[in-house]
């Protein structure tokens, strides 16, 4: 009978499947690239001919889901790899949320933006983060109720404070509900986004939350009190 590894070899397995993995999809994306070319060629060839426009319509579909599975594929990748921050003092968390609202411009939704006036600085690394909350606004944009007519989204972001921790509070609210959390699941490119979203607040010391309407994202403004 063969014996039961020891939690070591069983993490030192685990690591080098997830090595594999990414290495894995790191290769498939390369095929799908190299699908993509051949994809491109034929469209010049298309329009440079007398076919059909839905023979171009197709290609341009074709092309436009090797994008998708190429883009999906590579923030898998990054979800593998260990984050490395760059973290700075004095990031301001609410200039970066102001930042990424100006962004999210789409027709037919409005977003609206509340802020508390403290401040709400800490050590972050900026570009990492501000990517993260670009990922999440995008999510939470597709989630707004198709009934609602104004399909008005909010982004507020205050400061909480208890007894012994100073955080910040950012929630995306007005969503409809999910049956679902997209914080922690890979079911679609959404989710995946998503996923490394979590996963580089967490890398912050923070948490990611979602609750029936809304997503939360709390992530620490200092240390400690004593």
């Amino acid at each position: 009978m063969k014996p039961l590894m020891s939690r070591t070899e069983d993490s030192i397995t685990l690591q080098d499947l997830g090595r594999a993995s990414v290495q894995i999809v790191h290769d498939l994306k390369n095929q799908l690239n190299g699908l993509k070319l051949y994809a491109t060629f034929l469209r010049k060839r298309l329009e440079n001919s007398d076919r059909p426009a839905d023979e171009r319509e197709t290609i341009n579909k074709l092309i436009s889901g090797l994008d998708r599975a190429a883009n999906d594929l590579s923030t898998i990748v990054q979800y593998g790899r260990t984050i490395e921050l760059k973290k700075q003092s004095g990031v301001d968390l609410e200039k970066i949320i102001q930042g990424v609202c100006l962004n999210l411009a789409e027709p037919g939704c409005s977003v609206a933006f509340e802020s508390e006036s403290r401040s709400l600085t800490g050590e972050f690394d900026q570009p990492t983060l501000t990517e993260a909350f670009k990922s999440i606004s995008a999510v939470a944009i597709r989630m707004r109720p198709r009934r609602d007519e104004s399909g008005a989204i909010t982004i507020s972001i205050r400061r909480r404070t208890e007894t012994n921790v100073d955080d910040a509070v950012i929630e995306w609210s007005g969503l409809k509900p999910l049956d679902h959390d997209p914080f922690h699941s890979f079911a679609g490119s959404d989710e995946i986004k998503m996923s490394l979203a979590a996963k580089i607040v967490a890398a912050h010391g923070g948490t990611t939350e979602h609750k029936e309407n809304s997503l939360v994202v709390t992530l620490p403004l200092s240390t400690q009190k004593a």
